[in-house]
């Protein structure tokens, strides 16, 4: 009999496992190729599978909320037709890609994925730790995580079981002592700060979407996680602006690609990051990890209000038309909500456009586990005083603020500066005798 096996397909570089979210055959259906089988999940994006062939599913070894490792069998399809009905769910364990050991299935407690208040996902592992110690759900979904997207990794839960011994104990010996004998500051135990939020009857309340809960989680964790600095400066662009209105049209009909202003910042962070190469780094521990290939991320606003990161890789190797197709090409598939999970894989730097929505200036925050992130802010005609021959004269020139937030375990003071420094540089010296 010939069979085909449907495996997890790897969703990116850094993804070792998926969680399966919804499942759409059951055995014994026909399919057709492309039809879709199952959908997955992973801390970026999720992913419907479609078959890669035509026939009949004979087993279905997965089940909604299985976390399963890249390349594991998730359904074997029957190319001849000739499929028996078995169980939807034949491999009763399910063989996770955590290094801390494998957990059968059956002793993990059933968390129906409607029940979720935040759509997080819980390896194997740190559920049967959670039952194990009392946590209930509500309780767990307040864990800080220290994985990737905000996932609580074994440690997390470790020392978040420490603490709530800890606050017991503390508890219990307030209650055993005077006012006097009870000191806040040196009970050792670390708190959230809880904000108490009024809610009126003329107020709405909005469930956040799984995209944005994994970009809160992310931005708070960055902020945690790095010491925030940022620089300003103020480029002037005028002979950029100058060359791209004056052959925008030109370089569109000959390429077939509408040029805006944000190729030619990301030509300069790639030059600059080849001269600065500490800027396109990450810190795991005590160590600093140098990137070797020069990865820069674009920050996309999608349809949904959400925001997405895709990565050009290798942009100090592409032209301005390179570029710009890859711009271009995010830029829609962003709005759409129809980027691949691969092109937000491996970014080492990242640019976000205050100015595509007429702001001057910001602080951005990292996209860990990066160290820097650049701004733009908007493009405007400022008066400003150049040197001619004559003397000084007062002319209107094309200004924009650049903006740099940087991890400053890693970049100092000197570093960022002059990093933000040559980006400028670079903006204000624009070869205007270029060909398009």
């Amino acid at each position: 009999m010939s069979e085909f096996e449907v495996l997890i397909p790897k969703l990116g570089e850094s993804i070792q496992e998926a969680t399966i979210t919804k499942i759409f055959v059951k055995v014994g259906d026909s399919v057709h190729e492309d039809d879709l089988l199952f959908e997955v999940a992973t801390d970026k994006v999720d992913s419907e599978i479609p078959s890669p062939v035509s026939g009949t599913i004979k087993s279905i070894n997965c089940k909604v909320d299985d976390l399963l490792a890249v390349g594991k069998i998730a359904m074997i399809i029957d190319l001849e037709g000739n499929s028996e009905k078995q169980s939807d769910h034949v491999v009763p364990e399910v063989t996770v890609s955590t290094p801390e050991v494998p957990i059968p299935t059956s002793k993990l407690p059933d968390i129906p994925r409607e029940k979720l208040v935040t759509n997080r996902f819980y390896s194997p592992l740190v559920k049967n730790m959670a039952k194990k110690e009392g946590i209930p759900l509500e309780e767990l979904e307040g864990v800080e995580g220290s994985g990737l997207g905000g996932r609580i990794q074994k440690n997390d839960l470790i020392k978040y079981i420490e603490g709530r011994e800890n606050k017991t104990i503390d508890a219990t010996s307030r209650l055993n002592s005077s006012p006097s004998e009870v000191n806040t500051e040196n009970s050792g135990v670390t708190q959230r700060p809880q904000v108490s939020v009024s809610i009126g009857a003329e107020d709405t309340i909005l469930e956040m979407d799984r995209v944005r809960k994994l970009i809160a989680r992310h931005m708070v964790m960055s902020k945690q996680t790095a010491p925030h600095v940022t620089s300003f400066v103020e480029a002037d662009a005028t002979e950029m602006v100058l060359w791209r209105n004056r052959y925008k049209d030109e370089f569109q009909a000959k390429y077939g690609e509408k040029l805006t202003f944000l190729p030619f910042f990301t030509e300069a962070v790639a030059k600059a990051i080849t001269e600065f190469p500490m800027i396109n780094s990450s810190v795991d521990g005590e160590q600093i990890i140098l990137r070797k290939r020069i990865n820069v991320g674009i920050a996309v606003a999608t349809n949904s209000g959400n925001l997405m990161v895709p990565v050009i890789k290798d942009a100090d190797t592409k032209n301005l038309l390179g570029l710009t197709k890859d711009i271009n090409q995010f830029a829609e598939a962003g709005r759409n909500e129809k980027l691949q999970p691969d092109s937000l894989q491996g970014g080492t730097f990242t640019i976000t456009n205050f100015g595509s929505f007429g702001n001057t200036m910001g602080t951005p925050i990292i996209n860990q586990p990066q160290v820097a992130i650049l701004a733009i802010g908007t493009i405007e005609k400022k008066p400003a005083v150049i040197e001619t021959a004559m003397g000084d004269a007062i002319v209107v020139r094309h200004k924009v603020f650049l903006s740099l937030s940087y991890d400053h375990r890693v970049v100092d003071g000197m570093l960022g500066g002059k990093f933000l420094r040559r980006i400028a540089d670079l903006i204000e010296g624009f070869n205007s005798k270029r060909t398009v």
